[in-house]
Order: structure tokens, then sequence, then C-alpha cells
């Protein structure tokens, strides 16, 4: 009986010698995006900008409609979104402007049923003559950014962000904040024609 005894005593003390387990810690998905590099569109539109490099296609194309009109999509295969741009011109007509004013916010506002927040910033630069507003809208919402620009006396830009993917604002908001950079990049350098 004295052997069972020394037996136990022994076999506790090897695995008492082992290291402790200790779970993991929770791991956290790290996404790095390349630094952005930006260079000026040369497209036959009536305002140029600056992209990132990092957004591969560009297509443009002119709507026929009653003022004149641009249709601008900027692809980010890599983030899998796509900036859309929709340039109009002002016909001199204040009527026309508080339209196009009034969409773009109605725009945003319409996320508001999903959104949990739609911080707004307002932008000026006198010097190119380029007035607008920025929406990040936070939330499990289709465009997480929309934004618009205008020199309120001939040209109106808007754009809105999409992904190729059901939204979920955690999963979606590191590329979403990536490509929000490049949305304030094109506004403080957009040039009217």
């Amino acid at each position: 009986m004295k052997i069972y005894y020394v037996l136990i005593l022994f076999v506790v003390c090897l695995v008492a010698c082992e290291d402790a387990v200790v779970p993991k810690p929770k791991a956290f998905l790290r996404l790095e995006y390349p630094e952005a590099k930006y260079k000026k569109t040369e497209f036959d539109l009536p305002f140029t900008f600056e992209t990132n490099e990092l957004a591969t296609e560009i297509k443009t194309q002119k709507v026929q409609a009653p003022t004149e009109s641009y249709g601008v999509n900027i692809e980010y295969p890599s983030l899998k979104g796509t900036l859309f741009l929709t340039y109009k011109s002002i016909d001199n007509d204040e009527k026309n402007l508080k339209d196009f004013l009034r969409d773009a916010q109605n725009f945003t506002q319409k996320h508001t049923v999903k959104a949990d927040e739609i911080p707004v910033t307002a932008y000026e630069n006198t010097t190119r003559k380029v007035y607008g507003a920025f929406a990040e809208v936070k939330g499990d919402v289709a465009s997480p950014s929309q934004f618009y620009v205008t020199d309120s006396v001939q040209h109106f830009l808007t754009g809105s962000l999409y992904f190729y993917a059901k939204p979920n604002y955690d999963s979606i908001l590191p590329a979403a904040n990536y490509i929000q950079k490049d949305i304030r990049h094109i506004m403080e350098t957009v040039e009217w024609k």
C-alpha cells in the first residue's frame, strides 16, 4: 500500500512541475493600408482633383440631363469599395442650387433610420471658391460617407462611398476611414475649370 502512495506522490510531483496552461489573449485583426500617394486626374471634366494611386480604376460618363452632368466612379478593388461622384452644372439659378443642396442633404438624412450618429463637417476654401460639407455616417448603413462641394455659382459635385459587402460598421471601419481621408483630399484639391 505504501508503494501506491509513493507512486501517486511521484506522479503528482511530475505533473506539478509542468508550466501552467494560460489561455491566449483575444486577437484583433490588424489591417494595414499603404500610405496614400496622390496624383492629379486628367479627364475631360469641368473640374480636376487628386486621387489616391490605390484607386486603380476611374470611370467617367457624361449624363444626358437638363443640365450638364457627369458621373465618376473611383474604384478601390483591394478595399472592395467605390466612391461615386456626380457633377451637375448650376444654371445661374438660385433655385437650381437650392435643389442640389437639398437633394445632397436629404440623401445623408435618409440614413438616420440605421445610423448611430451622423457628424457633419463644413468645408470652405475661399481662394479656390470651394464650399461644402462632409458627412460621416456611423452605424450599419449602406454608405458610410457622403460629401458635396460647390462654388455656389456654376459647379456642384456630390460623392458617396459604398462597399461590396453587407453593411457591418465594425468590419468596414478600417477601409472606410482610409477612403474618408481620400474624400477629404478630393474636397481639398477640387479645382473648377
